[in-house]
């Protein structure tokens, strides 16, 4: 009996197919930087590509917004693809190609169930002081407008190790963790449970990243649409698509943009401080918010797999010198294969 998971990302789809009973990986995949449209090319290369189809009792699904409606694991059929499809403009980066590569596999697999696995899932319970933006509060009640976080399943997963090396109990240790990658967030964890977490309604909130701006002054919209002529949708690209590193920079590639910045190029050095200053604001004001932290855990491809941007966040943070800092790198299709494997 085997899981196939998959994780489709706005540039990538990655899968793993499990064995049921140990949850070891027989076959995996990676395919990267793909265009709009290649998702579901790649799934069905995947899934014929893969030997064991037969064998398959469930496929699992990253979905990153599952609105206010969908919280726990959900088993997708026509009723449910449809109603998520409804929060796709929330995650405009993610959520459409989640759905496509739903649907292809659906097609391939149709005697299974699929299961969707949510981003939003983790930060259901968090608190009310953190969920409730400071608008007229018939806009939570009455239109959902609220903080979902996102990275859920990154942020759960990494914690759930962390205590594992820490060798404690999860639902007795504070933990700051940090999914740095092509999005990036950072999420206060008390006693196993989120307290905060930096991305808000929109994966577009917090943190500087590759292409999205993070945290602006909601009045630049206006300015920039009301002085600058600025139409919706060139400032909604401009805020997803041309800001971030990208717009600071001039590429979403980390890799070139820390050569740049060893090299001395000071528009790279820039960019990079501007990156790693917010980072560093968020931990300190979570470090506050906990109060006592037993560890600050790095993932992502930048979080856990570039020691050189990890040490030039912490060096400056002196509060964080008798914490544990932590490099571990995620494994959100093992999660969502633990996932699978509570619905069978």
């Amino acid at each position: 009996m085997q899981i196939l998971v998959f994780n489709a990302g706005s540039t990538s789809l990655k899968y793993k197919l499990f064995e049921a009973k140990t949850l070891n990986v027989v076959q995996a995949g990676n395919f990267q930087h793909l265009k709009q449209g290649e998702h579901i090319q790649a799934c069905r290369d995947t899934l014929r590509a893969i030997k064991y189809l037969t064998d398959i009792k469930i496929v699992g699904h990253r979905v990153v917004h599952g609105g206010p409606e969908f919280r726990e694991p959900t088993s997708v059929n026509d009723e449910v693809f449809k109603k998520i499809s409804q929060y796709n403009y929330l995650a405009p980066l993610h959520n459409p190609y989640n759905l496509a590569v739903i649907q292809a596999s659906r097609i391939y697999l149709s005697n299974v169930p699929h299961l969707a696995v949510f981003d939003t899932g983790f930060f259901v319970n968090l608190p009310l002081r953190a969920k409730i933006y400071s608008l007229p509060i018939k806009y939570y009640k009455e239109h959902g407008i609220q903080r979902y976080g996102f990275h859920g399943i990154s942020h759960q997963y990494v914690a759930s190790e962390a205590a594992k090396i820490l060798k404690k109990d999860v639902k007795k240790i504070n933990l700051i963790t940090c999914h740095l990658g092509g999005g990036c967030s950072i999420t206060a964890i008390k006693k196993g449970q989120p307290i905060d977490t930096s991305m808000g309604f929109t994966p577009l909130e917090g943190l500087t990243m590759m292409s999205r701006s993070g945290d602006i002054d909601p009045g630049l919209i206006f300015y920039l649409n009301e002085a600058l002529y600025l139409s919706y949708q060139e400032i909604y690209d401009l805020l997803h698509h041309e800001s971030g590193m990208i717009g600071l920079y001039g590429t979403s590639n980390f890799l070139k943009l820390l050569r740049a910045v060893k090299r001395g190029n000071k528009k790279a050095q820039l960019a990079f401080e501007i990156f790693i200053y917010k980072i560093q604001k968020y931990i300190s004001a979570y470090w506050g918010i906990l109060g006592d932290v037993q560890a600050v855990v790095f993932t992502g491809a930048i979080g856990a797999g570039d020691p050189f941007t990890r040490k030039k966040i912490i060096e400056p943070l002196k509060f964080l010198k008798k914490t544990k800092i932590l490099a571990i790198s995620t494994d959100e299709e093992l999660a969502i294969a633990q996932e699978c494997l509570k619905f069978l």
